[in-house]
């Protein structure tokens, strides 16, 4: 496998990593860090045993908020291996218009595949570019034919000699489209052409449902088509070289590579999980609820799903979900599926001293965003360690008096807070330097969180 530094990364170094975008919940890292690094251990065990270990499911709850989808987007960059978050609410039971649970398992199959093509792609990349830069020659400098009979008016030397100068032009050339010294000329090419097939299916079941590859059998009916082309030489290079790198893949090695990979390693986050469970007791049939919840059974149990590459076996796919469970509770899930969660970790509230870390600390904090998208303009925003107390005092009231939404109130704040100076700049704000105190934030926002009627719309 690629990626060596990726894919060694101990529970340690993956925390680590988290810690740099998301604050506090150290129990859910460190939980999704085991999981993690328990498929590459499952990996170095012999071959018999291997297939006896199975992935111990996590579920997160926590408030809305918290970290918990950030904690996925975050361990989709850090795993070496296939990953897909899906919401829960998505999906319908089998049988009904709508998209069924199996095709998280084909949508995480075609990232698979997307992956492992890449990885060849960057394998092949020079012999393309290489390949490219040939296509290109031979559209400046035709190479001369070879004709079996000579005519009376050419001798054998003369011919020699003409295939001497055009080799000559070629290097020549070579070295000018190296330097870049051609890369804004203008140049005309064949390239191929998209075959645009629509094609609508009636009722509950796509094509992909049913595991066919539509594309790649109507691919095979109708001829590729080529289409005439004129580009710069800078951009004609990636085409062609694109295009060369294709055909050097093997699609059917990088299919089956995507494959064992999926049915080795793959990981799907569930969001949203709490949305399926309990509820509507007495209302009539839910097609996104208790039914969502007995067609994942078998999915997460392991079990085989036909994609248009092949049949997936699910045993060893690693399932993470997530919920608030502000309505229903973990315990309304149906037995069978909270069975096939074994780990929960409750992720917490967040408090005033977390705010102020998410405003500060992480490698994407908001302050750090505002203040970006403000030097932009020539203007530098500075918060005082004051008014960042002060915001964060804020949230966390506003947070406990109407509702809890966690960190995302912070936005609501800051943009609430910025309002004037965001539309004002840089026309209108006489300084390049702007201060931002405890005594602006209480002026801006005391007001609005006195008047909870007004908070409620507002902040």
């Amino acid at each position: 496998m690629k990626n060596k530094t990726r894919k060694n990364f101990t529970p340690t170094q993956i925390v680590n990593e988290l810690d740099k975008y998301i604050i506090g919940q150290t129990e859910a890292k460190r939980a999704v860090a085991i999981a993690l690094r328990n498929r590459w251990r499952r990996q170095q065990v012999p071959d018999q045993l291997r297939e006896e270990i199975l992935p111990n499911n996590i579920i997160l709850i926590g408030p809305t908020g918290v970290g918990k989808t950030e904690i996925a987007r975050r361990l989709a960059k850090l795993a070496d291996a296939p990953f897909v978050k899906v919401e829960a609410s998505k999906y319908t039971e089998v049988g009904y218009v709508g998209r069924d649970v199996e095709s998280m398992i084909r949508d995480l199959t075609d990232y698979a595949v997307n992956m492992i093509k890449s990885e060849k792609t960057q394998e092949v990349q020079a012999r393309a570019e290489e390949l490219a830069e040939e296509k290109i020659l031979d559209l400046l400098i035709p190479p001369i034919k070879k004709t079996a009979n000579h005519t009376n008016q050419q001798t054998e030397g003369e011919v020699n000699n003409e295939a001497y100068q055009n080799q000559k032009t070629r290097e020549w050339m070579r070295e000018k489209l190296k330097t870049g010294e051609l890369d804004e000329k203008m140049i005309e090419f064949d390239a191929n052409a998209q075959n645009a097939i629509g094609m609508q299916v009636l009722g509950p079941f796509g094509f992909d449902d049913l595991g066919i590859n539509f594309q790649e059998i109507m691919g095979n009916l109708m001829p590729k088509k080529k289409k005439k082309r004129k580009t710069k030489i800078l951009e004609a290079r990636t085409i062609i070289a694109q295009e060369e790198a294709q055909k050097l893949i093997d699609m059917d090695a990088v299919q089956k590579e995507a494959i064992e990979r999926v049915q080795e390693s793959g990981i799907v986050f569930i969001d949203e999980i709490d949305k399926v469970a309990g509820g509507g007791k007495g209302q009539g049939p839910d097609v996104s609820r208790e039914g969502v919840q007995r067609d994942l059974l078998p999915i997460v149990e392991g079990s085989n799903v036909n994609t248009k590459y092949g049949v997936v076996r699910t045993d060893h796919v690693l399932f993470i979900a997530s919920g608030a469970f502000h309505v229903s509770k973990p315990s309304d899930l149906i037995p069978e599926l909270q069975g096939r969660f074994p780990i929960r970790v409750e992720l917490k509230s967040l408090t005033q001293e977390d705010f102020v870390k998410i405003l500060t600390m992480p490698e994407n904090a908001l302050l750090k965003q505002y203040n970006a998208l403000l030097e932009s303009e020539g203007v530098k925003l500075e918060f005082t360690p004051d008014a960042i107390r002060e915001v964060a005092r804020i949230a966390s009231e506003v947070n406990e008096q109407v509702e809890n939404i966690g960190a995302r109130r912070l936005h609501t704040i800051l943009t609430t807070l910025l309002d004037e100076i965001l539309f004002d700049a840089p026309d209108k704000i006489p300084s390049e330097k702007v201060k931002i105190t405890a005594k602006f934030v209480k002026q801006k926002l005391d007001n609005i969180v006195k008047n909870r009627d007004l908070s409620k719309f507002i902040l």
